[in-house]
């Protein structure tokens, strides 16, 4: 071992969208301080930041309809809803400023709109979905949302879901034209890019092997460089552990109190993939369907608009399934692994009360390539099964912990786990993710930096406007900031069809 390293202000684990923001905001708001990156793979994002690995959907409650629950009475509670909006916001508001402060050079490399619909069969659910649409309109983040149930409506929307659909329920959807496609996996790249260039240390093919504490106070990590097989100690005062599914081990190896008792059950996800032009070019919106009984949310079933590399693609899934890997490049033993004396009971009790979940799973695992054909058909009824082909996603990692609603309860979203003093935190959990990870990334530098959030404030204002303001009760605000962010990300749908017009004539 040598090569101690211990005037590093902030290291960051695991270079995906998580790390990436916020050493962004980091070198924004303390220019000077010193950060260093560790990543086991040999480049930014090929975890489940990648444009492969999850569905790219800017995450705004437009058309995920297990963001609006039906309550017993027959109302809908819109509350997450609004929450989950409001932080799209934020990431919208700060890549908007890196645009225009030329940390970004082309908005277009990484975001473009898409039409977000939810879409409905059968009698139960369209009265839900017209309620959902009504109680989301009264909210100004829900501007310019439409509704319908009229088959020739619904040709027009979505043509290729319509087209030779012999079906005797009622259909619906909803339809909002302010939705986006994201591709994160290049959103990280250009992020990482823009660090590098402001003198933050980056090591690609670095594995975190311990974290512990010093005498001096400061966080030690044993590094190993997988290139040469070396192991040497870099120490930091701050530590943010980013690193996706293989978070939970590394917040369990650092020995925090606030680490005790959490575990993780693994999910991966596969997608139907169709890159046949004249198949992509009949459809152009992320559609939502509902979460069949039992499966988890982030198996809500979607046939997605999405651009990668410049090309238009359709995507329909997830179909769930399990691996007992954390991370998509990890290991089988990952999840044996996790368990520990205080968190063993815990687990135990999550598998107990999800017998239901792990049914499911088994099934989808089971699925054929024509079963799953099947599923898609239930959005494309013409689809054909050599038109498509199957591509494995990332993995993801709910958090396991004890709450007030008993012990082992499986927990949906993400989570920051940080020290009393804020020296080091972790992120856990999955959807919205990476949609969110500004506001995700804000929570961590409210936890972490306290003493120095005020004198923060006015620059992270100057990044994101809304911040400390419900943009909800602030239509006014809400219409500025919709303006300045569809100027500065190319948003508008006029910007994007003289795109495609020059494309085509070139």
């Amino acid at each position: 071992m040598s090569n101690r390293e211990l005037n590093t202000d902030v290291i960051l684990i695991g270079a995906g969208i998580m790390s990436a923001t916020l050493g962004a905001l980091l070198k924004e708001l303390v220019p000077e301080w010193s950060i260093s990156v560790y990543e086991r793979r040999a480049s930014a994002g090929e975890e489940s930041s990648n444009e492969w690995n999850n569905a790219g959907t800017g995450h705004s409650s437009l058309c995920e309809l297990n963001y609006t629950v039906e309550q017993p009475d027959g109302s809908i509670d819109i509350s997450k809803a609004i929450k989950v909006n409001e932080e799209y916001q934020f990431s919208k508001q700060f890549w908007s400023y890196l645009v225009s402060s030329n940390r970004i050079s082309d908005p277009r490399d990484f975001i473009v709109p898409v039409p977000h619909m939810s879409f409905v069969q059968g009698e139960q659910d369209v009265i839900f979905l017209k309620k959902r649409f009504e109680a989301l309109s009264e909210n100004p983040l829900f501007e310019g949302m439409e509704f319908t149930d009229d088959p020739a409506k619904l040709a027009e929307w979505i043509p290729l879901m319509m087209e030779n659909r012999v079906s005797n329920r009622p259909l619906a959807a909803t339809k909002i034209d302010s939705g986006t496609d994201v591709n994160f996996g290049a959103l990280t790249r250009i992020l990482f890019k823009h660090l590098q260039q402001s003198n933050v240390n980056i090591h690609y093919n670095h594995q975190i092997e311990d974290i512990t504490r010093n005498a001096e106070g400061l966080w030690e990590l044993k590094v190993k460089n997988l290139e040469s097989g070396v192991t040497e100690r870099r120490s930091a005062r701050f530590v943010f552990i980013g690193g996706g599914g293989g978070s939970l081990h590394l917040l369990q190896k650092s020995g925090i109190p606030e680490g005790r008792g959490v575990g993780g059950f693994p999910v991966s996800g596969l997608f139907m993939v169709c890159k046949k032009p004249e198949i992509v070019a009949k459809h152009r919106a992320k559609v939502y369907g509902k979460a069949s009984v039992g499966a988890p949310p982030m198996s809500v079933p979607h046939l997605d608009t999405r651009v990668i590399d410049k090309k238009e693609l359709l995507f329909f899934g997830p179909f769930a399934g399990f691996s007992p890997k954390f991370l998509k490049f990890g290991s089988i033993l990952d999840l044996l692994t996790s368990v520990k004396h205080d968190n063993l009971l815990t687990m135990l009790a999550a598998g107990a009360k999800n017998f239901q979940l792990t049914k499911y799973l088994i099934g989808q695992v089971m699925l054929s390539k024509e079963q799953r054909m099947e599923a898609l058909r239930e959005f494309v009824p013409d689809a054909k099964s050599e038109d498509w082909e199957l591509v494995v996603a990332g993995q993801r990692v709910q958090i396991i912990k004890d709450t007030p609603a008993g012990r082992g309860t499986l927990q949906f979203g993400t989570e920051v786990i940080s020290a009393a003093d804020g020296s080091i935190a972790a992120l856990l959990g999955a959807s919205p993710g990476a949609s969110t990870a500004v506001s995700v990334m804000l929570e961590v530098i409210q936890k972490c930096f306290p003493q120095q959030l005020p004198a923060w404030e006015a620059k992270i204002k100057e990044m994101i406007p809304s911040y400390g303001v419900s943009l909800s009760k602030n239509p006014e605000l809400l219409q500025e900031i919709h303006r300045n962010t569809n100027r500065a990300l190319a948003l508008t749908n006029e910007t994007w069809e003289q795109e495609e017009k020059k494309a085509v004539s070139n």
